[in-house]
């Protein structure tokens, strides 16, 4: 099929069809042992970043938009520029059922992606992309105030910046959009982000609504090293209808 045919919309319903196909067929939770071997293996390869934008298209263009910058307001994370190793663990994660969301299920399986060196494969393509200079920032009211408890309780894992960690697979965090970041901080806290580490739940467990706004809206003000130039467009999807917006997630 000629990319430059293919919408959004269709390549939706190729994701809702694909996870139809495959819920019988695939057990929710796959065994730990195989789901680390697999991130263990895909880490330490080689990637063909060629390979890697094709698999983007195929499996990542209509939600994250062709620049990898998600949809402020939504469900829809910036993912450019994220970490190599974070976007692995995630990747694996979802197969593994670590992570709750339909429609990311069907796209991290292994119908979509093969194995491990699909995902290197697709996981190189998309730290490569620069992140997004305008993204959503909440609010300006307390950044200060943000700015304390991030250094307090956040910047030991995540960073002074925000810029995570490869080694230990944390995610860079800055520059994400606001109304993301609050979803992800409600779902670790009362557990729908089965991923999510310990410490941090404990860590969060107690924020007022004020400090989560205050650290949420401070994260998203973070400028990462990485940014595009204002009006930047991915060159290697310009047939991709920008006006086009998926539904939120839910």
């Amino acid at each position: 099929m000629n990319p430059k045919h293919v919408t959004g919309r269709r390549l939706l319903a190729v994701a809702m069809a694909l996870f139809a196909g495959t819920a019988s067929a695939e057990p929710f939770k796959e065994k730990a042992p195989d789901h680390l071997k697999e991130f263990e293996e895909a880490i330490h390869l080689e990637p063909d970043i060629d390979h890697g934008r094709e698999l983007y298209r195929n499996s990542c263009l209509t939600c994250h938009g062709p620049e990898g910058w998600g949809v402020a307001g939504s469900g829809y994370p910036q993912i450019a520029g994220q970490l190599r190793s974070v976007i692995i663990k995630q990747l694996a994660d979802f197969r593994a059922g670590n992570r709750d969301n339909p429609i990311m299920r069907a796209f991290a399986s292994r119908r979509a992606l093969g194995g491990p060196q699909d995902i290197a494969d697709v996981a190189a393509y998309v730290a490569s992309l620069p992140m997004n200079p305008d993204n959503e920032k909440g609010f300006r009211l307390h950044l200060e105030e943000g700015r304390q408890i991030y250094e307090e309780h956040c910047a030991e894992c995540h960073g002074d910046r925000g810029e995570g960690d490869e080694e230990k697979h944390i995610p860079r965090i800055a520059g994400q959009h606001y109304s993301y970041l609050m979803r992800q901080f409600n779902w670790i806290r009362n557990g729908r982000r089965r991923n999510a580490d310990p410490k941090m739940v404990k860590q969060i467990r107690n924020f007022t609504p004020r400090q989560q706004t205050a650290v949420m809206s401070y994260v998203a003000h973070l400028r990462p090293d990485n940014l595009a130039p204002r009006g930047w467009r991915n060159p290697d999807f310009d047939f991709f209808d920008r006006s086009w917006r998926p539904a939120d997630i839910r």
